[in-house]
């Protein structure tokens, strides 16, 4: 049986056709994506990390905030991002390098645990190791998506507003 659109279907194009420059229609799991982008941004930029979660500048949450933004959603703390290849994640690079950042960040994680101090992630040997591979999946994903992996972290509002509306 063949369904045929109407001229006013939900399903058409009438709305804006990016979210912050990502195309809305370009990943089925666009949202997941965007959050898991979110988290990656921040785990990746030592200077946002020092000016705004150490400094506690509202807005952005902090570390275990963008932990669970990366893993909540996906389960990436369970299996592999290799799992959301075509619809999260573009090609099984761009998932092995989230797979990277994500077990060292949760490694991290274990150790001090969930509830600790910015500065015991931020002191943690391990830190560095974790932002490096971070970065790596954010500029990956950015310029998949066309976006200057440079500018900094949006707030966790303006995520919301973002992943809302669109």
């Amino acid at each position: 049986m063949t369904v045929q659109g109407s001229e006013n279907s939900s399903r058409r194009g009438r709305r804006s056709s990016t979210m912050g420059g990502m195309p809305l229609s370009d990943m089925p799991w666009w949202r997941w994506r965007s959050n898991v982008r979110s988290a990656l941004h921040m785990l990746s930029d030592p200077v946002f990390q020092r000016d705004v979660w150490l400094a506690g500048v509202d807005g952005y949450g902090d570390v275990t905030d963008a932990v669970y933004r990366l893993v909540e959603d996906t389960w990436l703390d369970n299996w592999s991002a290799e799992k959301y290849v075509g619809t999260i994640f573009r090609d099984s690079q761009e998932a092995a390098l989230v797979d990277t950042a994500v077990l060292r960040v949760l490694r991290i994680m274990h150790q001090v645990g969930p509830d600790a101090p910015v500065a015991a992630y931020l002191d943690h040997q391990g830190w560095p190791e974790a932002v490096r591979a971070a970065r790596d999946a954010h500029v990956r994903m950015s310029v998949s998506d066309g976006e200057d992996p440079e500018t900094p972290p949006k707030t966790l509002e303006v995520l919301r507003i973002m992943t809302r509306t669109a």
